[in-house]
């Protein structure tokens, strides 16, 4: 009887060892390089890896479960932001991320803020996703009511390798300033916000889809205004970057902050161009399904804004030709 029951045992174990060698084969992880915890691209992100995964012994999707793409894992990654994600995805450290269309198509070139670097020759493009607005934010009873108004002050431009302290540089060249015009800090999210509540800093600008997480708690904690970005600065800005265009965050966007003038630039989807085509096809397949709409629709107020209609709109870098294929059946693209 023992032998019998180590036999069964034995073959018990072979068999589970057998059918989990199977699903690891089966197992595709797949990582989105995003941005700080306190933006939007980290929760958009966590949306969106939920919407492309579909775990092997998920029910299938017409049962209620995934709709997926099979055997993938998608995470969504913490990181600095437009730049450090473009540099993760050619270095292979990320299988893709969000960036700023400015700051891909710069890098994609090796024009603009990205001159003189070597160019990101295998960046491709997945989709575009949402407007972003460049916030700058100060205590409502500051002195600060202007750009220009930050000279001298202690300004965060959040972290190097975000594409807030590319944009927040070129908002300061537009009006006559540079960064050592201010007293510059590198504070990301929470710090900044709280840096600000404390009198450590004296503004610091945001560069996210509206309305930013950490900018709703603190409107809600502190009395705050968004400074305007606007006049002349803007269309210097506008006519020298087509990427940038003059918007507004509405009223009751944030807690007593009015509508305000601001720029907005498009954040998009990309990826490597050696990543697989057919994965790519299905990933780009699987985000614009009915049921990752209805995820979009509820899992951030920015979600209702990413639709298929719009995900080629200031596209400057070239699709992945698996995102290509996907579109083009779609009729989205001839």
């Amino acid at each position: 009887m023992f032998k019998k029951l180590k036999a069964v045992a034995l073959g018990t174990a072979l068999l589970i060892g057998l059918n989990g060698g199977a699903i690891a084969q089966d197992l595709k992880f797949f990582t989105i390089g995003t941005g700080g915890t306190a933006y939007t691209y980290y929760p958009v992100g966590g949306v969106i890896a939920n919407a492309i995964s579909k775990p092997p012994g998920s029910r299938p999707c017409e049962e209620g479960g995934s709709c997926g793409v099979d055997g993938l894992i998608a995470s969504a990654v913490s990181s600095r932001g437009s730049v450090d994600n473009i540099n993760a995805i050619m270095s292979g450290l990320r299988n893709s991320g969000f960036t700023q269309s400015d700051v891909a198509y710069w890098a994609y070139t090796g024009t603009g803020t990205m001159e003189g670097k070597e160019p990101a020759k295998d960046l491709r493009t997945i989709a575009a996703l949402f407007e972003e607005h460049i916030h700058l934010i100060a205590l409502a009873d500051s002195n600060i009511s202007s750009v220009a108004d930050l000279k001298g002050k202690r300004v965060s431009l959040d972290e190097p390798g975000s594409g807030t302290y590319v944009d927040a540089s070129l908002i300061l060249e537009a009006n006559g300033l540079s960064v050592k015009d201010v007293e510059a800090e590198e504070l990301k999210g929470n710090a900044a916000a709280e840096a600000l509540r404390n009198g450590k800093i004296d503004a610091y600008f945001v560069v996210a889809g509206y309305p930013a997480g950490s900018l709703v708690e603190l409107a809600s904690a502190a009395p705050i205004k968004l400074v305007p970005i606007d006049g002349k600065g803007v269309d210097a800005l506008t006519s020298k970057y087509g990427f940038f265009s003059a918007s507004n965050i509405p009223e009751g966007t944030y807690e007593n902050i009015p509508a305000t003038s601001t720029v907005a630039v498009g954040a998009q989807w990309v990826t490597n161009v050696k990543e697989d085509d057919e994965l790519i096809y299905n990933i780009t397949k699987a985000l614009w399904n009915e049921k990752s709409r209805k995820l979009l629709d509820v899992g951030h107020a920015k979600g209702v804004a990413i639709t298929a209609e719009t995900a080629l709109n200031g596209v400057g870098v070239p699709l992945h030709p698996g995102a290509e294929r996907f579109y083009k059946e779609a009729g989205l693209l001839k």
